[in-house]
């Protein structure tokens, strides 16, 4: 084990370097656009990353909580660009078309963000990310949908650029 490891160091090493970047480059983004929030976290979508970044904080003081990767909406149904705040939120939808969509957290009309598509015998339907498919919402891991459904409050800012 200790020879694999020796052996993929540097590939590690440069994975690990690239997330703290990503999320230090995240974190200085949204500090230096002023965003604010009603509630202590902020979203921003990063759409040409495929990236869900949530902070905990306040205007010009967001820390870098989690960054999730995502699905976005295809090119004839784009995701929403602008800023928007989080409201209803719900267990599951879909069944009546013949599949489950897990946690969803709506930022604009119809547009959530939700889990990747499950059939009804939960199994996955589909399960890309970081990927242009959808119908204009934000597909995430069903973990990390979850985590955005049990934390983050209604009214919190939603950026997606």
């Amino acid at each position: 084990m200790k020879f694999l490891k020796k052996l993929f160091k540097n590939k590690f090493d440069n994975t690990r370097q690239n997330k703290t970047d990503y999320n230090t480059n995240a974190k200085n983004y949204v500090n230096s656009k002023n965003f604010s929030s009603k509630t202590k976290y902020l979203i921003w979508v990063d759409l040409k990353n495929f990236k869900v970044n949530i902070f905990s904080g306040s205007k010009n003081n967001w820390k870098s909580l989690k960054s999730y990767l995502c699905t976005i909406g295809k090119i004839s149904t784009p995701t929403p660009k602008g800023k928007f705040t989080t409201g209803i939120k719900g267990l599951y939808f879909g069944v009546n078309k013949g599949y489950k969509c897990w946690y969803y957290t709506q930022f604009k009309g119809n547009y959530l963000f939700h889990s990747i598509i499950y059939n009804l015998d939960g199994s996955v339907r589909d399960g890309r990310l970081g990927m242009a498919l959808s119908d204009g919402c934000i597909r995430l891991a069903k973990i990390n949908a979850k985590w955005i459904w049990d934390n983050i409050p209604r009214d919190t800012t939603v950026v997606i650029s």
